[in-house]
């Protein structure tokens, strides 16, 4: 191969490119599902504020969330989630919520524990996510 040849990602870096997308999915459905619930509907410029980010971002996010049948929109109208859009919203929030309580449980402050979340709550294992859900429990109990 020579410095001009393309060369294609190993497979690690494939995995990490599709949890990449995977995590964004997550992170639009459950915004998208945030918005529509505090303000009725879920409007691209919504998006855009909320992750801070142009609009352009946003149409090509939403467009591959519509692709692969999250989301279902059309031009001028609201983003609504598909039945599947929502489940993986459902499961994202839940995942998102059971990391930052753990968190907390183990003292760490508010802000860097919402903030740890985020990312945490892709990348835990449902092993490592139900021993969370069992520590936070069990250090609840009086």
């Amino acid at each position: 191969m020579t410095d001009t040849e393309p060369s294609q990602p190993t497979k690690p870096h494939r995995k990490t490119r599709a949890d990449h997308a995977s995590e964004l999915a997550e992170d639009y459905v459950e915004a998208i599902a945030d918005i529509c619930e505090s303000n009725g509907l879920c409007r691209a410029v919504d998006l855009a504020s909320r992750f801070g980010v142009s609009s352009v971002t946003v149409n090509r996010t939403i467009a591959r969330l519509v692709r692969d049948g999250y989301a279902q929109t059309s031009p001028y109208a609201p983003i609504e989630l598909t039945s599947e859009g929502a489940r993986l919203a459902k499961a994202s929030k839940k995942r998102h919520e059971i990391v930052y309580e753990f968190l907390l449980s183990i003292g760490v402050s508010e802000p860097i524990a919402m903030a740890d979340a985020e990312g945490i709550e892709h990348h835990v294992s449902p092993e490592t996510l139900k021993r969370f859900r069992h520590v936070t429990l069990e250090k609840s109990k009086p």
